[in-house]
């Protein structure tokens, strides 16, 4: 209890001020990490949560899964389409060239992991969190069209990335096993069709039943923002139990309740998302006190190029290839290649990893998330501010005529980003 009533009290603490903070070069996962770090064993010893505890997992899969689910269900689909050109670049494009560019490099700084190990860690540091610098993609000086696409890119890249990491951890997994090449394959099927099914299952019946119920002034505003929270966590747990991939259920739960209910979909999640929010603090602090730490005494060359080289290279390369042709022009191209910060999705699952590889290299690749991740909630929370501002000053800095007609000045609407203020309740 001791443990709970810390955690409880820094985020007490965090919310009295957090408006103030918002002034300075900090962001909410950069504190919450170094705060983990260090009330932790390696520094102050006030708090040491166990990293084989199941709840440790638990929560982390739970944040994961409750986000993906708000995600998707934030997800305009005819507005997606009508706007569909750079995100599509960047995730139809850039996202593969990422995560084979990152596969590459790190197979060749650390050739003991082996090519399906490598490209494991590729698939889990691909997805983006727009979080970590949450003012490049709130700052009104920066371009709409530019800060929707990068919101619409973190916001998708991580449920389309779960697939590819279900399919790398069952190869590497059977380079270690015994078992024949179809037991492999029934099992990767199982893992990505379940989820998908009872995904779809979740959010379109529920969605039609809670619409229909809404409509007929069955539902009190309160249960029909549990109701959302309910369908995300049936998804999840469901799908675990047939053996589906539990994330890629609450994905698409949330595609599919968008799908039935509209714009309805946003209201009916908002508590999930608020949720999420608190539950994403608690991971990055159980990040800082349980992995950070260790991980500090395992670095190695190795480990520190493949997380610098994936924060830069593989991911600033892949995006000029994708972006090429778009007439977008060179400083909005260096802009979007930095801010693909990596932070909740791979902090969950690296974890999943760690606890369900069963090969010899696990460890080492949850070592290269771990810097990869502390290096980006420290590099892109940093910069976030500063390199919006810069931005947007050069883009007004543009002649008007010029920057009439410019690709970064394209109409597009922009749907909140996650933890975004929501302006109608004045938070």
């Amino acid at each position: 209890m001791t443990d709970i009533a810390v955690l409880a009290g820094f985020v007490v603490v965090w919310g009295l001020v957090s408006r103030r903070v918002d002034r300075w070069p900090l962001t909410g996962p950069m504190v919450f990490v170094a705060f983990g770090l260090l009330i932790g064993p390696d520094v102050a010893d006030v708090v040491a949560f166990d990293a084989d505890d199941s709840s440790v997992l638990l929560a982390g899969e739970a944040t994961l899964a409750v986000l993906l689910f708000v995600d998707a269900a934030r997800v305009d689909c005819r507005a997606l389409v009508r706007n569909l050109a750079l995100p599509a670049r960047l995730l139809g494009i850039g996202l593969p060239l990422t995560v084979g560019a990152t596969t590459v490099l790190v197979g060749l700084l650390a050739p003991d992991l082996g090519w399906a190990a490598a490209a494991l860690v590729a698939a889990i540091l691909a997805p983006t969190d727009a979080a970590l610098g949450q003012a490049v993609v709130t700052d009104e000086n920066v371009p709409t069209t530019i800060r929707q696409s990068l919101n619409v890119e973190s916001g998708l890249n991580d449920g389309l990335v779960v697939p590819a990491v279900t399919i790398f951890l069952v190869l590497t997994q059977a380079e270690a096993s015994n078992e024949s090449a179809g037991y492999w394959v029934r099992f990767t099927a199982e893992q990505i069709g379940y989820g998908v099914l009872v995904g779809a299952g979740f959010g379109l019946i529920g969605g039609f039943l809670l619409a229909r119920a809404r409509a007929a002034g069955w539902v009190d505003g309160v249960y029909g923002q549990l109701t959302g929270l309910a369908l995300a966590i049936g998804a999840f747990a469901t799908a675990g139990e047939i053996d589906g991939n539990g994330f890629i259920a609450a994905f698409t739960a949330g595609l599919a309740l968008r799908t039935v209910m509209g714009d309805e979909a946003e209201t009916v999640t908002e508590f999930s998302e608020d949720l999420g929010q608190l539950l994403a603090l608690v991971t990055f602090v159980l990040f800082g006190n349980v992995l950070v730490g260790p991980a500090l005494d395992e670095v190695t060359f190795a480990v520190l190029a493949c997380a610098v080289g994936a924060l830069t290279i593989t991911r600033m390369l892949p995006v000029a290839v994708a972006l090429a042709g778009s007439g977008l022009k060179a400083p909005t191209v260096a802009f979007i290649g930095w801010f693909g910060p990596r932070g909740l999705a791979s902090i969950v699952l690296g974890l999943v990893v760690l606890e369900e590889a069963g090969f010899a290299a696990g460890d080492e690749v949850f070592v290269i998330v771990t810097w990869t991740v502390l290096f980006s909630i420290a590099a892109h929370g940093a910069t976030a501010t500063w390199a919006a501002r810069r931005y947007g000053e050069w883009y007004m800095a543009t002649p008007a005529d010029m920057r009439d007609d410019m690709m970064e000045s394209e109409e597009t609407p922009v749907a909140r980003a996650r933890f975004a203020p929501r302006p109608e309740r004045g938070l």
